[in-house]
């Protein structure tokens, strides 16, 4: 009896609770970002559907500038998400701000509130088969998905507060969809911002030729869910956790004239979309093709760079975003930038994917990044007011700004590789040594047993993908304990590393396949050994083909991938491999030394190669068979 009072008891209480705090919000007034009306006599925020030729509704929410005047016309940018538009806001959540336990602007998306005060209207739109929109996705970047971008922004050009003229921005999967939007070369789109974006998909999630199958598979499984409405499942939590998450966010925010979703929902049911991982799972070539019940896709037909002449045609000058740290965007940039007639502004800071974190190796503190946020927007604003708010728009010059880790300090260059680097020769040495010298006796040579539990950590330059966290690689001494290590002598004089260091192997394995994962490293004059740079490369790919054979001219050796050019390792024989590490700038000190780190694994989210047996490697350093790094490099005077 008293068990049952008791849960009576807490009954009546959360009862009591529950209705003070619908009472709080009431007398609160607790506003929300968007419930305004502007001076104009428009709702600040708006969501309506726009109907494309083929009938699919895609839904958009339009966000105007709090303070627009009646008469005013502004312009628009847009951005196309994968990730929901805007999530619907749960009486949880609503209690809690009424109440001050979560602060409404912390529910605001700043950089679209930033735009907004800066006189532009903004347009957020769900992606075709996605959020509220309706429609499927037999591919992601279809070209369904891809001419949507056109239709919406033709529409919003056409709103009786716009000016007619559209910006289209966005990161990650909405950066691609902010450079894919010039594809079809709608007038009204006149300037693109693709901020971390992907210029070749399947180097993200292939780098080297070696999968990043962790990635990918949680990836597949975060969009499914979005796709299917499904809150609890984006965040893969059950139980009481899952009845929580839905009290804050039950899901995706319908449009205005579907205020209880019932809409909504039938659209949902709609989104019969492919499943990533299983679509993407079998591709391990770059001549191998996705089957979709709408024909046969490659990774270039959905990439900006198989896109490049319509990118090209449409001549959208760009403002491209990238970090030195995240996965390999910086990489598809400075491709773009060498590639592409179009007139460009490239930003490469010590960023994570999207920005907010500061991942110089040697910095003191990760926060605020580096440019802070506030920053970050203003640059962006600017570049959309001198492209779009100017009659004409201002003409600018190409140029690359960016960021020297170790130095914390910005250049600027209008040609990549810059000016003044030489190639600094390292040669595999004896005792595990880095030499300037090429070796002169014969039969050097090291043996190295394939460590598959080695790692690069649980927040490296790939998991920031993955939601945009923190990169942190720990200190790499007791890691390096397992893989195959050459170590320079201290450096005389500080050396800056800009560009794209690349490693040549002389190997032979005892397997047939195998991936190298290779690590540029600073060790201090007290041991601490430092992440810089990597490198990732399928053996099998070893083939060095001609660069103008290919899409686009890489910026290291050149391998095509293709499942025509691969080729086994025989086992017991010597092969040279040449590949390159990812792109980089950083300052080394005098008296630090350079390190290179060789594993055969990284049990973080990569794919293992051979999948079964582990390889054992003889790395040659002799006269005839010589291993060595080239960095490109300058000295600089400490």
């Amino acid at each position: 009896m008293r068990r049952w009072l008791k849960w009576i008891g807490l009954g009546l209480l959360t009862l009591a609770f529950v209705a003070a705090a619908f009472a709080a919000i009431a007398s609160a007034r607790t506003k929300f970002p968007g419930e305004e009306m502007t001076p104009a006599g428009f709702r600040q925020a708006s969501a309506v559907y726009v109907k494309m030729h083929d009938g699919v509704e895609i839904a958009v929410t339009v966000w105007l500038p709090p303070d627009l005047k009646s008469g005013e016309r502004v312009s628009v940018l847009m951005r196309t998400t994968r990730y929901w538009r805007e999530p619907k806001l749960g009486w949880g959540l609503r209690m809690l701000a009424a109440l001050h336990q979560v602060r409404v602007e912390n529910l605001v998306d700043k950089q679209r509130a930033y735009f907004n005060e800066r006189r532009f209207a903004v347009v957020v739109v769900d992606a075709r088969g996605s959020g509220a929109s309706g429609g499927n996705r037999v591919v992601e970047y279809s070209p369904a998905e891809v001419a949507d971008m056109g239709e919406v922004a033709a529409w919003a050009a056409a709103q009786p507060w716009a000016n007619g003229r559209v910006g289209t921005f966005g990161v990650s999967y909405d950066g691609n969809m902010a450079e894919l939007a010039a594809v079809p070369n709608q007038p009204t789109i006149q300037a693109v911002m693709p901020l971390y974006d992907d210029f070749d998909t399947q180097a993200l999630i292939q780098p080297g030729g070696v999968p990043l199958r962790g990635f990918v598979q949680q990836w597949s499984d975060l969009v499914a869910a979005l796709d299917r409405d499904d809150v609890c499942a984006a965040d893969s939590v059950q139980g009481w956790k899952c009845w929580k998450d839905r009290q804050a966010i039950p899901g995706v925010q319908p449009v205005d004239a579907d205020p209880h979703g019932k809409h909504l929902a039938e659209l949902v049911e709609e989104h019969h979309n492919v499943n990533v991982e299983k679509s993407v799972g079998g591709i391990e070539f770059r001549d191998d093709v996705m089957i979709t019940p709408e024909g046969k896709f490659q990774f270039k037909d959905i990439s900006p760079y198989g896109l490049a002449k319509q990118i090209v045609d449409s001549g959208v000058p760009m403002m491209v975003w990238c970090g030195w740290l995240d996965a390999d965007p910086c990489e598809g940039a400075l491709i773009r930038y060498r590639m592409f007639s179009n007139h460009q502004v490239v930003v490469i800071g010590p960023l994570s994917h999207g920005g907010d974190f500061n991942v110089d190796p040697f910095a003191t503190s990760h926060q605020p990044p580096v440019p802070s946020r506030n920053e970050q927007f203003k640059m962006e604003a600017d570049f959309f007011e001198r492209m779009l708010n100017k009659e004409p728009p201002e003409k600018i010059e190409s140029s690359i700004q960016y960021y020297t880790m170790g130095e914390g300090a910005w250049h600027t260059t209008k040609v990549w590789p810059p000016k003044g680097l030489t190639a600094e020769r390292l040669y595999f040495a004896e005792g595990n040594s880095l030499s300037g010298l090429p070796p002169a006796a014969v039969g050097g040579r090291d043996s190295y047993t394939v460590d598959f539990t080695a790692s690069s950590g649980k927040q490296t330059r790939w998991h920031t993908q993955l939601g945009g966290g923190d990169v942190v690689y720990p200190d790499r001494a007791a890691e390096d304990k397992k893989l195959l290590t050459y170590t320079s002598p201290p450096l005389d004089t500080d050396l800056e590393i800009t560009g794209s260091p690349v490693l040549t192997l002389e190997m032979a394995s005892t397997t047939s396949d195998g991936a190298i994962h290779a690590y540029l490293e600073d060790v201090s004059t007290e041991g601490l050994v430092t992440y810089l740079d990597e490198g990732v490369f399928r053996v099998i790919h070893r083939k060095l083909v001609d660069p103008k054979s290919l899409p686009y001219e890489p910026l290291g050796p050149a391998h095509s991938f293709l499942r025509t050019d691969a080729e086994p390792l025989t086992p017991g024989e010597t092969a040279e491999i040449r590949f390159s590490l990812f792109s980089t700038s950083v300052l080394l000190h005098k008296g630090h030394r350079i390190r290179v780190a060789l594993a055969g694994a990284d049990a973080s989210l990569f794919q293992r190669f051979p999948a079964e047996g582990t390889p054992t490697w003889t790395v040659y350093r002799d006269a005839q068979r010589a291993s060595f790094v080239d960095l490109p490099a300058r000295k600089r005077a400490p």
